[in-house]
């Protein structure tokens, strides 16, 4: 993809690289399809780095825009879905 992914430039390295995981598993969702647990391993390391709703929800809102894909839409399907089920969304 021809975008950039919303990030904080005062996380480290390693946060930044699970975020961006994260991201990436949202856009596997809608390009391929991605495993449901994959996909919430990805959203709790990146919970724990935001885990204000005011910054999630910023991030997920930049990423949408610029994307396309919904990370909460992509989540709430996760959560609603079994352990092993493959999560794949429709734009």
């Amino acid at each position: 993809m021809e975008y950039q992914y919303p990030i904080d430039y005062d996380w480290s390295t390693d946060e930044i690289v699970d975020v961006i995981k994260f991201f990436e598993a949202v856009e596997k969702a809608y390009e391929k399809g991605v495993n449901r647990d994959e996909l919430l391993n990805a959203y709790r390391r990146f919970k724990e780095i935001v885990p204000g709703k005011a910054q999630e929800k910023k991030l997920c809102s930049k990423f949408e825009e610029v994307s396309g894909y919904s990370p909460y839409k992509t989540v709430k399907t996760g959560k609603e879905a079994n352990s092993g089920d493959m999560i794949k969304m429709r734009s």
